[in-house]
Formats: structure tokens, sequence, C-alpha cells
């Protein structure tokens, strides 16, 4: 992955950004004018620019411009002291990705680099990958049935549903229904625009989706178009709707029985003409029958659903997508593609991949970066694959990392049983803060984990604590003690 380079005449902003940055394991560099930028532009480039507005020797604006006539991809976050009017209205027709006024968060300008950064690899994939849809190829019957429900939905834009475990390519299915629809209204020509609703925080998603008016919020200097309107005339695909929050899906339902809505702080109704695909890996009904979905909005988008195979289920694909994430990932890196024998091909196809075609895509780029030699042999298979009774994903992953699944409560699995995806999360942050020496790793875990459940609980029985305690099987003074405790007031 490239570095995130930082432009700002002061010194300070650059330390503390790359200290934030650093912690969450992004390369950087910094530059203190635009001149040293451009400069070296011509033997490198940036995977985001995070660039100040008013700098000694030229503007941020100015910078803008030249780098997107080189880099008309490259996502660009424009940062000034100077929150007035031109400058963000400047900085949005030039191609900004987004425009941070300062004094800003450095928690949310942390999570602004990274949704930057997925923007930019994801452009990235999408440039390797083509209309070869890779993830897709495959000969098992169960992906032939996913490829004959397209088809038969290429002549309508009616709503789909798809389901099917994380990791096993819902979001290249929605693409594909998007780019085999007729064209016109909510069409194919219109643009195609991705949100997870699981990964962006709670008091965050309402304006993301409907975006917001200058004012709407401390912080919203400007108005900001919100993903239904980027997406109209096209398709926004809606991944890991179950873990919508219950007030907006109310939000949700109103938009696609009337198809209007208002920015957050706005009082003008807005129009929206989108054709939406939802994606879960979680069991909707269920989640109608514990009162966390709306059995109103499930019947909405439950309209057509397409289920979506585990790579388990098909592994007679296992080996063409394993040489297609082999050549995938040598482009990436600019080396040679390893080979790989069929001794070792075997022992993939007789892995389970709790994490399905992403993990899979993950262990070709492993095995780019670390197998020794040119042919891969059984032998250089991840550790994790040597054990078959083990199940786990391989430490070195590749850029675009696995959405967290949300937790489930279940019974402790035994030593050497496979682990479920909200598991392999679990071992591997356990990894990264054991082997950064954090002397906190149990009482750190444990209050995430104690929290997540209380949290999910309160919610599941819309705050009522007695109702929570005996879903969760503790006392009432318990649950109490640990709202107080944990700060979940």
């Amino acid at each position: 992955m490239k570095p995130i380079w930082i432009v700002d005449d002061d010194q300070s902003i650059r330390f503390v950004l790359e200290r934030a940055l650093a912690r969450e394991q992004f390369a950087t560099r910094s530059f203190s004018n635009p001149r040293d930028v451009l400069a070296a532009l011509d033997d490198d480039e940036p995977q985001v620019l995070v660039s100040d507005i008013r700098m000694p020797g030229g503007s941020g604006i100015d910078l803008l411009a030249k780098v997107k006539a080189r880099l008309p991809g490259l996502p660009v976050i424009i940062m000034t002291a100077y929150s007035d009017l031109d400058s963000a209205v400047s900085a949005f027709q030039g191609g900004a990705f987004e425009y941070l006024p300062k004094p800003f968060d450095l928690t949310r300008a942390v999570e602004l680099i990274r949704r930057a950064m997925e923007e930019s690899l994801r452009e990235e994939v999408s440039d390797i990958g083509g209309a070869e849809m890779p993830e897709m190829l495959g000969q098992a019957p169960a992906m032939q049935d996913v490829f004959r429900a397209i088809g038969r939905l290429s002549q309508s834009t009616v709503t789909v549903l798809i389901t099917g475990e994380s990791g096993s390519g819902k979001e290249l299915v929605a693409r594909a229904l998007h780019k085999h629809s007729p064209r016109g209204d909510a069409g194919s020509n219109g643009p195609f625009i991705a949100i997870n609703t699981a990964a962006i925080p709670k008091d965050l998603l309402e304006s993301e989706l409907f975006g917001h008016e200058r004012g709407a919020f401390t912080g919203a200097q400007t108005t900001r178009r919100g993903r239904f309107e980027q997406a109209d005339g096209g398709t926004l695909f809606l991944d890991e709707i179950g873990d919508m929050p219950f007030d907006l899906q109310t939000r949700l339902l109103r938009v696609l029985s009337d198809g209007q809505f208002y920015r957050v702080g706005g009082h003008q109704p807005l129009k929206s003409n989108v054709r939406v695909i939802a994606a879960t890996h979680q069991n909707l009904e269920q989640r109608v029958r514990d009162g966390a979905f709306r059995e109103d909005l499930f019947h909405r988008l439950n309209v057509i659903r397409l289920r979506l195979p585990a790579l388990r289920e098909r592994r007679e694909d296992v080996a063409q997508l394993t040489r297609f994430f082999l050549a995938k990932s040598a482009r990436e890196l600019g080396v040679e593609a390893k080979r790989i024998t069929e001794s070792a091909l075997a022992r993939l196809m007789d892995f389970d991949f709790p994490g399905n075609v992403r993990q899979l895509e993950n262990i070709c780029h492993w095995l780019t970066v670390m197998a020794p030699a040119q042919v891969v042999e059984p032998k250089d298979l991840p550790p994790e694959l040597m054990a078959s009774d083990v199940a786990l994903t391989p430490v070195v992953a590749a850029a675009d990392h696995p959405t967290p699944a949300a937790p489930t409560l279940a019974s402790p699995m035994p030593v050497g049983s496979a682990l479920s995806g909200w598991l392999l999360d679990l071992q591997r942050e356990a990894r990264r803060l054991l082997e950064s020496g954090d002397s906190e790793v149990w009482d750190t875990l444990t209050r995430q984990f104690e929290g997540q459940l209380i949290h999910t609980a309160l919610e599941v029985t819309r705050g009522r604590r007695i109702e929570a305690a005996n879903k969760l099987g503790i006392g009432r003074n318990t649950i109490t003690r640990k709202i107080q405790e944990l700060g979940l007031e």
C-alpha cells in the first residue's frame, strides 16, 4: 500500500497526523510546501493526499488542480483554518474528496483518511479487475444459479436483497446487477454508490445517507450531499443492512415508500430516483422476531432475494480463483506471478475458508509476499493452513480488510475447532495488542466485549435494563453496575 502524503507548513500539524496514522499502522510522507509535492510526484505517488489550503509557495487549491490533472482518481482531503464558503466550494469543485476544517477532531480526521484510502483501494481493484469480475468466476452449480439470477434480473431495476456470509462477494453481485440493469432511470448508465452501514458510527450514518445542511451540527461547515443524492439515477448498495440502527430504519422506509427525504437539518424535501440493493450476513427474519429490525422495512427490501454461497460450498472454484488472485497480487506489487502446485491447491480446497473469497484473496497476497520460491508447494502455505483442523486468516492480509461481523453469543469453542468470523477478528486484535506490548490486553478486550454485549442487549430491548439483564443471563444489579463502569449511561 502506498503512503499517505501530508502537506502543511505547520510542523505541529504534520507531527500530530503522522503519529495518529502511525498508530493505525499507515505509512506517511510529509511535505511543508506544494512545490516539493509536485517534484515528488515525478517518481512516487500517494494513496491519499491531505493538504492544507494556505501555505507559503502555493495554495492547496492550486495543488489540488495540478495533482488531479496527473492522478484523477487520487482522493485529496483539503484542510484549512479559514472555514469560508469560497474555500469549501473551490475544494469540492476541484474534485476534493472532503473538506476538513481546523481545528479538527483527530479521531474523525483519521477516520476520514481511512475512508479516503478505502475508496482509493476500491478504485485500484476496479481498475485491475475491470469487467472480468474475477471473484464471480466459477463453475460450481451454486454460482451458476447466481449467474442465472443476475441474468433474469437484468431486465428490471427491482429491489434486491443479497444474503451470504461475510467475504462471499455480495458487493460484486450488487455491482453486476447494476452493470447489467436496463439503461434509463435508476439504471446502468447512472452511478453505483456503496455504503457499509456497519462500518460507520451511528451518529454519522444519518448524515452519510441523507446528507446535511450547513450548521446542522457541530462541524457541519458546509452543505454535504448524502449517498441517496449521489446515487440519483443509479444504484445505492446498502451493505450489512441488518446492522442499521432502528431509528434510521424508519427514515429509510420512508424514502423507499415515497422517494423523498430531508437532509439532516434541512426543511426542503428532496426527491430520490434510486434503485436500492441491500445485503446482509445476518438472518433478517430472526432480527425482526428479536425486535431489532422493522418488519415493514424487511418486506420492502425482500422483493427478490439472492443467496450467495460460501466458498466451502463451491470448492471446485478454489483453484481458478487462487490462480487469478496470485496473478492480481503480482500485478499490484509489480512482481512475477507465483505458480502453485496441484498438491498445494488440494490443501487449499480442503480448507473451509470462514472468511470466504476475501480470505482466499488475502492468502494469495500473503503467498505473493512470503512464499520463498516462484512455485508454491504445500510447505509454503501459511502456517494456519498446515493444520487442517484450525481455520484462521493469515497474519499478513491484503489491504481490503473484511468488515468485522457483528458479535454473536456462542458457546466457548474447544481448541482446534474452526473459528467463526468474530472470533477471528478477536484473535487478530488480541495479537495486535500483545505484539505492541500493551500491558492491559485482558482489561481492554474484556471491557470492549462486555460493553458490546450490554449495548446490543439494550438496543434489542429498547433500553429496558431488567429485560436486557434477563436476556443476557445476568442480574439487574450487575447490568446497572456494568453500565456505570463501562460508561454506557
